[in-house]
Order: structure tokens, then sequence, then C-alpha cells
């Protein structure tokens, strides 16, 4: 191991080199990321006074947390927390570390939230959605009365939900699920992010994911569609007239989702695209007079 210098520029260079000779996708954010992390620096801090020298311990601190990170170990799993929509979730090796992709969920659903609305996430995990999605509500678009369920099959998953609900202040029910099988109440609005990857796909995923990331929490079995035919066809007696069904979906999977919801009956269908030009999120709207009339016409 090189010589572990004090001076904050000198111990970062060696830090981003490192991590760039273990081959490690962003090596110079995720290297600043640990500084941060150790140290409490902010970049002006840094830009200002790079000879500044650290703590031995903090230096020591900062090279395990490398080794860690070289290790193919995510960031947000050495740091415990990950932001997603302005706000700060913890997260471990329990739940998905959210990404910004899912962020286009919460901001279709955003689009639709009204006061006093019931509003389910299925498959929840660290919590991210429903708990942003009410504290954006209220604080930005100052939309109150809005109420949230937020379901997981995972009852570690779940322990992690509530501790970002009670650090971040939000009101959220949370229920130990396998899909609608706890859930008894009707919604205005079910959002979801499922697990959608093809379970052959995953081994092929970077380490950070196959590795870390919960397996639940990605395989969405052979055709990566297994929990969209789920809680499409089982969201049917869990919505209210006019209600909204919104999916997050991998790229590939807009026409395939988007007619798993058609053939339920769902109506106002449409695709949103992210900010890289990828479909990623599927909406839909429940009205009861066209899912009954599809369902007799089926018979």
């Amino acid at each position: 191991m090189k010589q572990r210098t004090l001076k904050l520029q000198r111990i970062y260079k060696e830090g981003s080199a490192y991590l760039e000779s273990r081959q490690i996708p962003d090596a110079q954010i995720d290297a600043w990321y640990l500084l941060e992390y150790v140290t409490g620096i902010s970049r002006a801090s840094y830009y200002g006074n790079p000879e500044k020298n650290i703590s031995e311990e903090e230096a020591k601190r900062y090279w395990e947390y490398l080794e860690k990170r070289a290790r193919r170990i995510p960031l947000q799993h050495i740091t415990g927390s990950q932001e997603f929509m302005g706000y700060e979730f913890l997260v471990n090796e329990h739940v998905l570390i959210p990404r910004q992709d899912t962020e286009n969920l919460v901001e279709e659903a955003l689009k639709v939230i009204r006061p006093d609305m019931y509003v389910l996430d299925m498959c929840t995990g660290s919590g991210c959605i429903p708990i942003s999605l009410l504290k954006y509500a209220a604080e930005r678009k100052h939309i109150t009365g809005v109420k949230a369920v937020g379901a997981d099959i995972s009852a570690d998953a779940l322990e992690v939900a509530k501790k970002n609900a009670q650090r971040l202040k939000v009101p959220v029910i949370w229920v130990q699920s396998d899909i609608f099988e706890n859930v008894s109440e009707s919604f205005d609005l079910i959002v979801s992010n499922p697990p959608y990857i093809r379970t052959e796909v995953i081994q092929g995923l970077e380490d950070e994911v196959k590795l870390h990331d919960p397996w639940i929490a990605l395989d969405g079995h052979e055709d990566g569609l297994y929990f969209y035919r789920r809680i499409v066809s089982e969201s049917i007696s869990h919505l209210n007239d006019g209600a909204w069904l919104m999916f997050e979906i991998g790229h590939d999977q807009a026409e395939d989702v988007s007619k798993l919801m058609k053939n339920a009956g769902f109506c106002n269908i449409y695709v949103k695209k992210d900010l890289a030009g990828l479909d990623r999120v599927v909406c839909g709207m429940y009205n009861k007079r066209v899912v009954e009339n599809s369902s007799r016409t089926k018979m």
C-alpha cells in the first residue's frame, strides 16, 4: 500500500488513482464522495485549501473505504445513504439502492396527486417512492391530506423504510405483503417499481448490482414481466374508479407492459421517457365501467 499522506489534495489524488487502477467506474467521483464522507469537507473548502492536513484516523478510514469500494461494494453501502428527489435515504444490503431513473415515476405521480388521495407503493423497498411523493407534494406543491401505504414482501426492507419515514418525518403505513396478499384497501393511485430484470440477465450485470442489491428486488423471472402481470391483474380490486396505476419499466418493456394494462381494460395508457430518451414509466387509468365491459367481453 502506498504511504498514506495527510494532505487533502494528495490523498484525494492517490485515492482516485487507486480506484482507477482497480477499474472502478467514476473513480474520481467516488474517491471524492468518500473523502467528503470521512472529513465532512465541502468542495469549496477543498479548493480553497487543498494543502490542508487531515488526521491520521481520517486517512485510515478513507483508505479502508477505498478498499471496500475497490471490492465493488457500492458507494451507497459504504456511506449508508443515497439521495433521491432531493432527500437523503438510508440504504443497506436489504433494499435496492434508489436510482435517478425512478424519479421519473415519482414525477409522473406528482402530476396526478390531489388532496386527500390514498396512495399505494407496491414493492416499496427503501420507501423512497411514497416518502418522496408525500414530502414533495406537501412541501413544494402544498398538497395536503395525502396518505400512503408502502408494501413489500421483505421484512428487512420494511425496517429500512420505517427508519427513512421516521428520519424524514413522513407518516406512511407499512405492510409486509406478497403483492396484494395483505392489502385490503382501495386506492386512488398505485405506483410500483417491481423487480423487472430477466433472471438470465442478472448474472451479466455489474458486480455492484448482482452481488450487493437484493436478488429479490431484481428478479422479474424468465421474461421480466412476472410482477407486472400480477400487479395489473390483482390491482383491479384495489383501485377506485378513475384511479391511476403507474410502473417504472425497463427500457425495452413499454410495449409489453402497456399491452398487459390494455388487455386488463385500463385506459388513457401512455409511456414516459427518461432524460436519456428511453422508455421508463407506463401509466394507465382504471375506469370501472371499461374494465367490467372488458371482462365480460373475454367471458
